[in-house]
Parts: structure tokens; C-alpha cells; sequence
């Protein structure tokens, strides 16, 4: 092939392409076109459809709102209908009250007018009562020759006589049928207690008396100058007094405990032979060990003895030097126990909780192993002691109210205060100072002796009994039972006293006439 043909092959190729070209462009635009119309079409019959539909609801909303116009409006008319039946009727009830209150109130206008007359008619009465009453008061007057002040007086008098006698006989009858009750029982519980609770009791003293094997064993004992007797006396705080009695020396003092140091420690002395400052301090030092050891085993003892469970141990210990208190010559620790077991008895005849009673009674003196090493009474310091180491508020109450400090309000209290008492009463138990004793008496007598128609007024029964005599002409019998009564109780209120006293109260007619 010639490049001529070449060329018009390609010519004619391209001239072809362009016609095919432009053909394809056609038959798109005509297919363009037939779409193009057919979507407007489509579109048209949408938009048509569209407003139908647009117009149908348009129509079913106006339906469904006149509808609910309407209903709304019947509704209302309805309401409104019974509104104002319902005005109507609250008109009627208004009106119909208000001719009620119209016709209560015409009523009582004519019952107050009923009312003024009887006022009226009462007070006419009353004014005639009056003058009559006057005329009885002065015929009466006239009559019995008193007035009327005096006869007021006269029947006041009267009243309060025979009310006297009344309290009287009754305060006899209701005290007699008391103590009748009271004493039997209380008998039978204390003297039960008693009997099941038997101690010796052996009153301390102040000094201690050391044997010797000979007399010259004082002159080792007083040391060169006296150092010997200086040094042991400085190091226990006791008097060593050494005298003409033959082989004894007597060891004093006021503290139990420093006093059987210095004992122990002087019979370690004598036994050992040599005595000298050095020696002297060993053996004070061992004595007040053994000591430490013996308080630890009388608090433990204490403890097992009465059977008293899960005590802390700093109480035990102070349970144990009160082995070496003593109190009007009664060792503390012996009268714990006691009144522990006579407080647990009575608690089981009474039917009380006698664990509690029995811990009570124990621990009810044990301040007095502190008393002289802090400031207070025995009482407040026991309690402080118990409270500091967790024992039971009604343990801490018993303690308090043992003495009277406040009142008893459980019953272990009054059965520890009532074993303190008996234990304390005991036969040579304790011992009084005389003194004490001497001056007890005399308040008995001069308390006793202050009331008005005494006359004389004597202790008797070393102060477990006073009689009273009083003057006849001034104490009646029924005065004499209210007389008695006051006077116990301010007995009770001024003095302390083992036990109970007796009052007496004796009155005398006497009746002196002369033969001539």
C-alpha cells in the first residue's frame, strides 16, 4: 500500500469516526430526551398525586377538627350545666342554714330572757337567805354566848384534836404491823446469815512486840551511837521502843505495813547475828518483799475465798494490804470477807443476784487500802478505783451508798450496807474510843432533850437506848407516839451509831392529895 492510500484510508477511517460520533451524540440526546420527558411526566403525575393527597387530608383534618369543636363545646355546656346545678343546690343548703340560724337564734334570745328572770328570781332569793342566815347567826350568837370567830376557833380546835388522835392510833397501828412484818423477817434472813457465817474476830493493836533471846541483844540492836536503831527506824518509818521489859522490844506505829516490815526485818536481825547498818538495809529490803508477797497471796486468798470471778488484779492487790488495815481494831480484809458471805446469804434468801452482792461486800471497803496515800474519803476513792478498773455501775453504786453517802436504790446496796452493819456489830468486833463514846451519849441525851414538855432525858444500854420523860401536863398520850417518831428520826439523821436505838418515851400522872 502506497502512502496515498495510507493517508485515505485513515482519512476515510477518521471521517467515518466523526460520523459514528455525531450519530451516538444523537441517539443520547434522543434517549435524553425520551427520559427526560418520561420524568416529567412522572414527575407530573407525583405532584398531581401529591395534591390529591395534600387536599384529602387538608379535608380529614377540618372534619376531624370541627368534630373535636364540637365535642369540646358539648362538653363545656355540659360542665357548665352542672356547675350550675350545683350552684343551685349550694344556694338552697345556704339559705335553708341561714333560716336555722335565724330560728336557734330566736331561741335563745327567749331562752335568755327565760334565764334573766330566773337570774333575777335567784338573786331575790339569795338576798332572803342571806337575812334569814344573818338572823340564825345572831340567834346563835345569842344562844351558845360565842361569836363567830370564837366558835371557829373553837371547832378548829376540836378538829385538830381529834385528827391528832386519829394520826396517832394510826401511826401505832400501821408501825406496829411494819416492824411486826419487817422484824420477823428481817430476824429470820439476818440470824440465818449469822449462823452460816461464823468468824473470830480478835481486835488489833498498834504495836508489835519482838522476843528476844537475851537482854543483850538491845545494846547489838542500839548500835554505837545509836546508828543501829537510827537506821532501822529511818528505813521503815517505825518507833522501836526498847525498855525495862525483860527480853522484848516493841516495834509502833500507826501503818500496819511499815510496822510488820520493821518486825520481819528485826527477826531476820535476831536470827542472823549480825547487825549493822549494811545488814540492816538487806534485810528491810527482804521484809518489805516478803511483805509485797503476802499482800499478793491474802488478795488471791480473798478472792478464792468468796468465790468472786475475773476480778482485775490491781483490785487484788489492793484486796490484800487491806490485811494490814485495820478499823476501831478490825482488820478490813477479814471484815471484806465477812460482809461478802453475809451479803451473798442474805441475797439468796431474798432471792437476789448474790454474785453481785457477794462482789459488792468485798469490794466495798477498798479504799481504805489508799486513804492515806491519796486525798478523799474511803468511799469516793473505792468507787473512783472500781470505776478506773470496769466494774458494774451497780458494784459502784453498793460501795457508795454503804455508809449512807447516797441513797440505796438496788437491793444489793441495802444488803451490803445491812452485812457492814452486822459485821461491825459483832461482839469484839471493834472497839470505841472512850472519848467517842462519852461524847455520843451526851448528844444522845442533849438531841432528846431539846423538845418542848421534856422534861429529863437518859442514855441507858451504853447508848443502844433513851428514855424520855416528858411532862404530862404538856404531852398528851397521843403527842407522845408523834414525839417518839421525830425524835428517832432525828436521831437517825444527826448521829452515827453501830446498830439501832431504842426510844422510850415515858409519861406520868401523878396525883398528891393531903389527909388533914
Amino acid at each position: 500500500m502506497t502512502t496515498m492510500g495510507y493517508i485515505v484510508a485513515v482519512a476515510a477511517f477518521l471521517v467515518a469516526a466523526v460520523v459514528f460520533f455525531l450519530l451516538g451524540i444523537r441517539y443520547r440526546k434522543s434517549v435524553a430526551e425520551k427520559e427526560i420527558s418520561s420524568a416529567e411526566e412522572e414527575a407530573t403525575r407525583i405532584i398531581n398525586e401529591a395534591i390529591k393527597n395534600s387536599e384529602n387530608k387538608k379535608r380529614e383534618a377540618l372534619l376531624e377538627a370541627k368534630e373535636e369543636i364540637l365535642k369540646n363545646r358539648s362538653d363545656y355546656e355540659k360542665e357548665v350545666k352542672e356547675g350550675r346545678a350545683n350552684l343551685q343546690k349550694q344556694e338552697r343548703r345556704l339559705q335553708q342554714k341561714e333560716e336555722n340560724i335565724d330560728h336557734k337564734t330566736e331561741v335563745l334570745e327567749k331562752k335568755e330572757e327565760a334565764l334573766a328572770a330566773k337570774h333575777a328570781a335567784l338573786d331575790k332569793e339569795l338576798e332572803e337567805v342571806r337575812i334569814v342566815k344573818r338572823s340564825q347567826t345572831e340567834m346563835l350568837e345569842r344562844i351558845s354566848g360565842f361569836t363567830a370567830d370564837q366558835a371557829k376557833e373553837y371547832l378548829i380546835a376540836q378538829v385538830e384534836s381529834e385528827v391528832t388522835h386519829e394520826t396517832a392510833l394510826k401511826i401505832k397501828e400501821l408501825e406496829a404491823r411494819a416492824k411486826e412484818e419487817a422484824d420477823s423477817r428481817a430476824r429470820e434472813i439476818v440470824a440465818s446469815a449469822i449462823q452460816r457465817c461464823a468468824a473470830d474476830h480478835v481486835a488489833e493493836i498498834t504495836v508489835s512486840v519482838v522476843p528476844l533471846p537475851n537482854d543483850e541483844m538491845k545494846g547489838r540492836i542500839i548500835g554505837r551511837e545509836g546508828r543501829n536503831i537510827r537506821t532501822l527506824e529511818t528505813l521503815t518509818g517505825a518507833d522501836l521502843i526498847i525498855d525495862d521489859t525483860p527480853e522484848a522490844i516493841t516495834v509502833s506505829c500507826f501503818e500496819p505495813v511499815r510496822r510488820e516490815i520493821a518486825r520481819l526485818a528485826l527477826e531476820k536481825l535476831i536470827a542472823d547475828g549480825r547487825i549493822h547498818p549494811t545488814h540492816i538495809e538487806e534485810m528491810v529490803e527482804k521484809a518489805r518483799r516478803e511483805v509485797d508477797a503476802v499482800i499478793r497471796s491474802e488478795g488471791e486468798r480473798a478472792v478464792l475465798e468468796t468465790g468472786i470471778r475475773g476480778l482485775h488484779p490491781e483490785l487484788q492487790k489492793l484486796l490484800g494490804r487491806l490485811h494490814y488495815r485495820t478499823s476501831y481494831g478490825q482488820n478490813v480484809l477479814q471484815h471484806s470477807i465477812e460482809v461478802s458471805h453475809i451479803a451473798g446469804l442474805m441475797a439468796a434468801e431474798l432471792g437476789a443476784d448474790v454474785h453481785a452482792a457477794k462482789r459488792a461486800g468485798l469490794l466495798h471497803d477498798l479504799g481504805k487500802a489508799i486513804d492515806h496515800e491519796m486525798e478523799g474519803t474511803h468511799v469516793a476513792l473505792g468507787v473512783e478505783f472500781c470505776r478506773k478498773y470496769k466494774e458494774k455501775e451497780e458494784i459502784i453504786h453498793a460501795i457508795q451508798a454503804h455508809h449512807g453517802d447516797v441513797e440505796c436504790k438496788t437491793l444489793v446496796a441495802c444488803l451490803v450496807q445491812a452485812a457492814d452493819a452486822i459485821s461491825a456489830a459483832r461482839p469484839g468486833a471493834r472497839r470505841e474510843n472512850l472519848e467517842n463514846y462519852i461524847k455520843r451519849l451526851e448528844k444522845l441525851e442533849e438531841i432528846t432533850g431539846t423538845y418542848p414538855g421534856v422534861d429529863k432525858s437518859y442514855a441507858i444500854q451504853a447508848g443502844r437506848e433513851v428514855r424520855v420523860m416528858v411532862k404530862p401536863e404538856q404531852v398528851s398520850e397521843d403527842q407522845m407516839v408523834i414525839l417518839a417518831r421525830e425524835l428517832a428520826k432525828r436521831i437517825e439523821d444527826e448521829l452515827e451509831y453501830p446498830g439501832q436505838i431504842k426510844v422510850h418515851v415515858l409519861r406520868e400522872t401523878k396525883v398528891v392529895d393531903y389527909a388533914k
